[in-house]
């Protein structure tokens, strides 16, 4: 009997190491996988809660990538995506200022090209001018180091030109499509690659969301450390910055700046 008992605690210490190895598993798997070619997404769990991305935290840190700040600060990092001009930063710009809030920008070829005094207010203002690419091309079919490092270094020579500064190493990739290598190559250049925790569908000319509609999705998403993209070519982001910025205040979020993300 005694035998008996000696054998069967060793099956259940046995189990359960086995059980316990199962459940880790996945995590292990998820922080060492490698990333995959595709367009950036989210997955939102827990209404205010941060969510998550295609790749973790930890396998974009390897390339100075993120999506997210620290989660323990209520702090939002504020970035819009500026493929044109069609009226709307002007407008985003003020609302800004009324805030006191310093955002991104990350701007295309044309955009510096049809518009170099409103890029040099952006900077005059204080705020951080990005890399979205001189053509906006999908970057993940660009598998050549040559190729890629032209379509940011055109960018940074033409921002250099009309503003008579270096533009900052950040980078964000035109529709977030990426690739592991994209990420690399990137990195090789000094950039430091920025996703995003929270967007919404604004970017549509013919179809712009109402009011309520970006309340909705922007009010109950915001989360501690959100890295947020907004369009500037929306007319309804032009519309309710200045009242967005107030509520997000009156939730007690304050705004940080890329730079202090990554310091």
């Amino acid at each position: 009997m005694k035998r008996f008992f000696r054998q069967y605690g060793r099956l259940t210490l046995a189990l359960a190491a086995v059980l316990a190895f199962c459940a880790v598993l996945p995590l292990l798997f998820q922080q060492s996988r490698s990333i995959e070619t595709g367009s950036w997404g989210l997955s939102f769990r827990t209404e205010g809660q941060p969510p998550a991305g295609n790749a973790s935290k930890d396998a974009l840190r390897r390339y100075d990538a993120v999506y997210l700040g620290d989660e323990s600060q209520k702090k939002i990092y504020l970035t819009f995506d500026a493929g044109y001009e069609n009226g709307c930063t002007e407008p985003i710009l003020e609302a800004l200022a009324k805030h006191n809030v310093k955002a991104a920008f990350f701007v295309v070829g044309n955009y510096i090209e049809q518009n170099p005094d409103l890029v040099r207010r952006m900077l005059r203002e204080g705020h951080i001018v990005g890399n979205h690419t001189y053509h906006h091309y999908d970057m993940s079919k660009l598998s050549d180091e040559a190729s890629f490092n032209q379509e940011l270094t055109s960018l940074e020579t033409l921002y250099r030109e009309t503003t008579g500064e270096n533009m900052p190493r950040y980078y964000r990739p035109p529709q977030g499509i990426y690739s592991e290598k994209n990420l690399e190559m990137a990195q090789k250049l000094g950039y430091r690659t920025v996703f995003w925790s929270l967007a919404y569908v604004d970017w549509y000319q013919d179809n712009q969301p109402t009011d309520e509609q970006a309340f909705s999705k922007l009010l109950p998403r915001i989360h501690p450390g959100a890295i947020v993209l907004l369009h500037s070519t929306s007319q309804t982001n032009a519309r309710i910055l200045d009242t967005l910025l107030t509520k997000w205040e009156e939730m007690g979020y304050s705004f940080g700046t890329l730079d202090e993300l990554y310091a």
